[in-house]
């Protein structure tokens, strides 16, 4: 079934919204430049390029990257790696540092026991297939990753680099792919060009593997300012389906320095990674982002909050399943409401569930033992911790890991376009669903996803030859890749980006939702896609980046905004003011987004139940 969205009620004008969100244009104008002229660095017409050919392309240097590639190439396929970073050092890879290991000598529930409660914390937005590999596969990827040294060490590149040296697998870092070529119906390669060189690259492939990771609005307080969803725009752009796109990552900053990603989350980066059992909850949703909309701000919560500080409960908002609510403060922490959301926010970003790696919900561990080094017993790592009260939209932008990208129409992770796969955070696998469940199932998920869609895309390379790219559609995509750079005039990037943010962080339009926000700032996204996108400039390689960066979250800002619309009901981390309850008659379901042949987003459901419908 096919659903477009509409707008049946009446919602606010263009200029009405501007008019309320008159900040916007204030932190746009804040010394950077809208519309001026182009003073173009470098000469377009000497940039060179550069091609390649290989079996299996795996776009993306993180851990589902490192998998795929490693995976592919013992399955017999010549690989090659495209980063936009460097290998386990970009993206949110160097931050995760929890990795959830299922091991049945150990476990107290069987695997099936594990998925029926990953179900239950979720709602069943989960997709049990993708959850059942996590817990089968996890185990044996930990193994590989521990002979390589990966939990023995704060940074990822060194253990990463051991068995992609030991393959000779070849690595193009620096690399930003913009478009994916797709010719007589299947994936024919990709091209884009080299952040600190004057070239283009066209790589030709018989199939790729998307790990380009998840994606926000380049928020502040958040590691994720570097990830743009370049990998669902590009293969949105191709005729792939995107998924996911309603549910919302509830990681909160700090209000003291809330733009320090690196220490504002105590010594995250310095932490060695570790691995955790079967400990599934129902956190990081939008129950922080509730309680601030209906009381104001500052919310009291999590390390860094004044241990005299006192919270005011609210009633109403998300609901928590009633087995997973907490009664008390959580292990550790300050002390979080009763049944809402842990103490300093959940995650499976940390080796055992907290901001930085300690109890669910609590703070951080300590170090080795008392003083300034160590901290004190069960404090912040490294005497550090976050400051100052908890402040929303972290991670404005990014929904909930492996939940968010590219519609799985198997369980080998293939898209709905013949050659293209997607593993980790760049595939809308629903593994845990519409909100985090188990811990330390981010960073494992995405080693199990990558290591089975680069077997799954040997096999297709294997059974499939190279399609030829015509030289006009080569011609026409390095036209339309350079064409920032061309412009005599246009739009800042960075300046187009913080209108963005102007109009889709704020907490009433992206985390408390209800119609007449949503369709005023979609008026909004739609102006910038339309008027603005087409109009970017770029003056040299950096900002040709930011200018294709801004256009994808342009994209994204627009599919979260009509899901957000879709989805009459609330549900794990989408919520609607105007829509409270959960309607399990009409909504166990997904919504996938895809591009009609006019151009438009189409919308449809795909239920719980069922894969997606094939052309």
């Amino acid at each position: 079934m096919t659903e477009k969205t509409t707008n049946p009620l009446t919602s606010p004008t263009r200029r009405s919204f501007m008019a309320m969100g008159g900040a916007v244009a204030g932190l746009s104008s804040m010394g950077l430049a809208g519309w001026a002229q182009n003073d173009v660095e470098i000469d377009v017409t000497t940039l060179t390029n550069t091609t390649y050919q290989t079996d299996v392309l795996v776009i993306g240097g993180g851990m589902a990257g490192l998998f795929a590639a490693v995976k592919a190439h013992d399955a017999g396929a010549k690989v090659m790696i495209a980063s936009k970073g460097r290998v386990g050092s970009s993206g949110l890879t160097p931050f995760a540092k929890g990795y959830f290991a299922y091991d049945p000598d150990k476990e107290t529930l069987s695997i099936d026991e594990f998925v029926e409660k990953v179900s239950r914390s979720a709602y069943r937005t989960n997709n049990p297939v993708y959850t059942r590999q996590l817990a089968e596969n996890s185990l044996a990827r930990a193994k590989e990753l521990q002979d390589w040294g990966f939990f023995d060490t704060t940074l990822a590149y060194r253990p990463f680099m051991v068995p992609l040296e030991a393959r000779n697998i070849p690595i193009v870092e620096r690399l930003m792919i913009t478009r994916l070529i797709k010719e007589d119906g299947r994936i024919a390669g990709a091209a884009g060009f080299l952040l600190d060189a004057e070239k283009t690259v066209t790589i030709a492939a018989k199939s790729i593997v998307l790990c380009t990771g998840a994606g926000g609005f380049k928020p502040s307080g958040f590691p994720v300012c570097d990830l743009t969803h370049d990998g669902s725009i590009m293969a949105y752009e191709i005729g792939a389906k995107i998924t996911g796109k309603e549910w919302n990552d509830g990681h909160t900053g700090r209000s003291v320095n809330p733009a320090a990603c690196y220490d504002g989350w105590g010594n995250m980066f310095e932490l060695t990674p570790s691995m955790n059992s079967v400990e599934v909850h129902h956190d990081l949703g939008v129950d922080v982002n509730y309680q601030a909309y209906m009381q104001g701000n500052p919310i009291n919560m999590g390390p860094g909050t004044p241990p005299d500080a006192e919270q005011t409960m609210v009633e109403g908002g998300p609901v928590t399943p009633s087995e997973f609510q907490r009664s008390g403060p959580p292990a550790g922490g300050e002390g979080g409401p009763a049944g809402g959301p842990p103490s300093g926010g959940g995650s499976d970003d940390g080796p055992s569930g907290g901001p930085a790696g300690g109890p669910a919900g609590g703070p951080p561990p300590g170090g080795p033992g008392d003083g300034p080094d160590g901290g004190p017993e069960g404090g912040p790592p490294g005497g550090r911790t976050q400051r100052g009260f908890a402040m929303g939209g972290a991670s404005a932008g990014m929904a909930i890991h492996k939940s968010e990208g590219l519609v799985p129409v198997d369980d080998r992770c293939a898209s709905n376009v013949a050659g293209l796969y997607a593993a980790g955070d760049a595939l809308g696998s629903h593994m845990s669903g519409g909100i985090y469940t188990q811990i330390g199932s981010s960073l494992a998920g995405s080693a199990v996803q990558g290591a089975i869609a680069g077997e799954a895309a040997a096999e297709y390379a294997a059974a499939h030859p190279l399609v030829e790219i015509p030289a006009e559609t080569l011609a026409t995509i390095t036209d339309e890749i350079l064409a920032p750079l061309k412009r005599e005039a246009g739009y800042g990037p960075a300046w187009v980006t913080q209108t963005l943010q102007g109009v889709m962080i704020p907490n009433f339009v992206l985390y408390v939702k209800k119609q007449s926000m949503m369709q005023a700032a979609l008026t909004y996204i739609e102006e910038l896609r339309d008027h603005h996108a087409p109009m970017l400039r770029a003056a040299n390689m950096h900002e040709l980046r930011l200018a294709h960066e801004t256009r994808n979250m342009i994209l994204s800002a627009e599919m979260k905004l009509r899901a957000s619309l879709m989805r009459t009901e609330s549900r794990c981390s989408h919520y609607r003011l105007d829509y409270t309850e959960m309607d399990t008659e009409n909504w166990e379901a997904w919504i996938n987004i895809s591009k009609a042949e006019d151009g438009t987003m189409q919308l449809e459901k795909q239920p719980f139940s069922a894969w997606p419908e094939q052309a």
